[in-house]
């Protein structure tokens, strides 16, 4: 599987095996939400258990299944791939392409950003409430083990989070069978449920969706929080489209997923309606006593692989990140030879590791964890809808009449959900919002920050087509072999360059001026990898493009070009690259806090040569200083 996979054409054994790769990584995240969901329309911050009640939360649950995950993100945003991929980065470069307002982009990007943002909160809450969620089936079987859920947690993720660096890949065979044993299981205990008590049946109409705020008032309205725990994991419908296609993700969505979940939602509120003592934890309950063991441990490792989905999706996220420019650069590892999509993103890993174990010493239970939960996934989904509108209109060329009706009618049901979510922010719905907005922060500055160097870079150079001629005029003394100086500014003389002419008063024969471009596509078309303009006096202009979900391989790229006279030979190139030291003022353009932070991001940047894949013994770096 690769990025952009098209699926219109398969059938037979190809479609089946993807389908089969989809049950274990776009649905582990959706397919735990019965654990605590249902439960939590019960809660502290719940309504009371009655039979209307449990009607009306089920009609809540089935119904926002079928608008916001079947239709949403099923039908309507998995339409919207950049040439193949999804994900909200990926949605936000499509948008931009569409307008032409630089103030319209900068606000899109901030729409992208801060969408990116509550994900990534999303990559740190999920695993947390996930595997807490499962281990506390063991209060049920035996209530004194209370003590030992948050360590036995702690543990289990730190095993999750340790085995990143060795990929997927081993353990991934596993995914789709837990997976698909766990979606099993669920509809044969909603059967098991339903079967004692078939007028739970009637929670499918939505009437009693309507009486459940007619009888409830304001109240209704916050047990809607409950409706969002269901529908978490709907982005990775969207985000893993890339490596699945369309057709394999919504098969499996309408033919297993769905049904599975919404009979054991049923299931469980069976139950309830007999014995209502019995909604404190109604999906262990729901379970045969001598089956409970069991399946607590078929619990953890479905929340193990939840856990995995979503922080493979925040390494995918972070890489297009960098490549787009809102992230410093970081060391990315390929953990399959075979798998593009396979990555491992060290910085990523220990950030999401020490950030969710401390969101599970501190909220200690799964209950205490919902209501940060409910910010984080309403967000994200609350940005897509926005992008995916401006697409629609933009890009599809849609009527304004079918935006305004399709956009208001996702818009509506995302504002409802986040209205509901919104009073626990005292609760715990603070640290999403928290982690969003540092995220956004250090995005937004970086972009910004390599803005400002930009900007100072080429008002302290020199233009590029005056310098050649002035070089032909005054020839300095040239040496054998080809020197490659990169640069971000193409009509500009690298300061590599002047750096190397002003100390060691030489030109090589060949001179490329090398620009690299990471295009708002998830990958570049080969016929458009490369393109070369020769300048004049042995001097190039090359420039090597690559797609935001791509890794750039600058020697393998320039292995293919012939244009400069001759082809590149490493063992004869030398690299030359300008490093920025870069000291943070109180010049306009950031505050002076932010211009701080820039420059600790920028000191830790991994180094070009390693992110390019130069040859360290080919490559020579010379230093400059920019104030911002």
């Amino acid at each position: 599987m690769s990025h952009a996979t098209n699926t219109n054409g398969l059938h037979g054994k190809r479609l089946l095996a993807l389908c089969f790769g989809v049950v274990g990584v776009v649905y582990g995240d959706i397919g735990t939400s019965p654990l605590y969901a249902f439960r939590e329309a019960f809660g502290q911050h719940g309504v009371e258990v009655g039979r209307q009640n449990v009607l009306g939360v089920l009609s809540l649950i089935f119904w926002s299944l079928i608008l916001v995950v079947s239709v949403k993100y099923a039908t309507f945003i998995l339409r919207a791939d950049n040439k193949g991929e999804g994900g909200i980065m990926a949605l936000m470069a499509l948008a931009q392409r569409g307008v032409a307002s630089a103030r319209v982009r900068w606000l899109l990007m901030v729409v992208g950003l801060f969408g990116a943002a509550l994900f990534f909160g999303d990559g740190v809450i999920t695993p947390a409430i996930s595997v807490l969620s499962a281990v506390e089936g063991l209060e049920v079987v035996a209530p004194k083990l209370h003590s030992w859920v948050v360590p036995l947690t702690v543990l289990i993720l730190l095993g999750v989070f340790a085995i990143q660096k060795h990929g997927a890949g081993r353990v991934g065979p596993l995914f789709a069978p837990i997976t698909l044993v766990w979606f099993l299981s669920l509809g044969a205990l909603g059967l098991y449920g339903i079967a004692r008590e078939p007028h739970v049946l009637a929670a499918l109409n939505p009437q009693h969706a309507v009486l459940f705020f007619v009888d409830n008032g304001k109240f209704a309205f916050f047990a809607m929080g409950a409706v969002v725990l269901a529908i978490t994991g709907a982005e990775a419908l969207y985000s893993d489209m890339g490596h699945f296609g369309r057709k394999p993700i919504r098969l499996v969505w309408f033919f297993l997923v769905l049904p599975c979940l919404m009979l054991n939602y049923l299931g469980q509120g069976a139950l309830v309606l007999a014995d209502p003592a019995k909604a404190a934890n109604p999906f262990y309950l729901l379970v045969p006593e001598g089956l409970l063991i069991p399946m607590i441990v078929l619990a953890t490792m479905a929340t193990v692989v939840a856990s995995q989905a979503v922080i493979s999706g925040a390494f995918s996220m972070a890489r297009q990140a960098v490549q787009l420019g809102y992230l410093p650069r970081m060391q990315v590892m390929h953990t399959s030879k075979e798998t593009i999509g396979q990555i491992y993103l060290p910085w990523i890993n220990r950030i999401l590791l020490v950030l969710t174990i401390a969101a599970v010493l501190g909220f200690r239970s799964s209950e205490n964890l919902v209501a940060a939960y409910g910010l984080a996934v309403v967000g994200t989904m609350l940005m897509n809808t926005i992008l995916v509108v401006v697409v629609a209109r933009r890009i599809w060329r849609w009527s304004r009449l079918r935006v305004l009706v399709v956009g208001c009618l996702f818009l509506g049901i995302d504002l409802v959900l986040l209205a509901a979510v919104a009073d626990k922010i005292e609760y715990g719905g603070w640290f999403p919002l928290a982690l969003g907005l540092g995220v956004f922060t250090i995005m937004a500055t970086w972009r910004r920050g390599k803005e400002l160097v930009m900007r100072e870079m080429r008002r302290a150079g020199l233009a590029l087509e005056p310098f050649i001629s002035s070089i032909a005029m005054h020839p300095p003394l040239r040496v054998p072999g080809t020197a490659v100086f990169l640069t971000a500014n193409r009509d500009g003389v690298p300061h590599a360059l002047l750096h190397n002419l002003k100390h060691n008063k030489v030109l090589h024969e060949r001179n490329v001026i090398l620009n690299v471009e990471v295009l708002d596509e998830p990958a570049a078309d080969p016929g458009r990898r490369i393109a070369v303009s020769p300048l004049a006096d042995g001097f190039y202009l090359v420039v090597v493009r690559y797609g935001f979900a791509e890794d750039p391989d600058l020697p393998k790229a320039l292995a293919g070009v012939t244009q400069c006279g001759l082809p590149f030979d490493m063992m004869d190139t030398t690299f030359f690259l300008s490093r920025e030291s870069i000291v943070a003022t109180d010049r306009p353009g950031m505050m002076l806090w932010r211009d701080r932070l820039f420059t600790i991001l920028a000191r830790n940047a991994h180094s070009a040569t390693a992110f390019f894949r130069i040859p360290g013994n080919r490559l020579i770096e010379l230093g400059t200083q920019v104030e911002i």
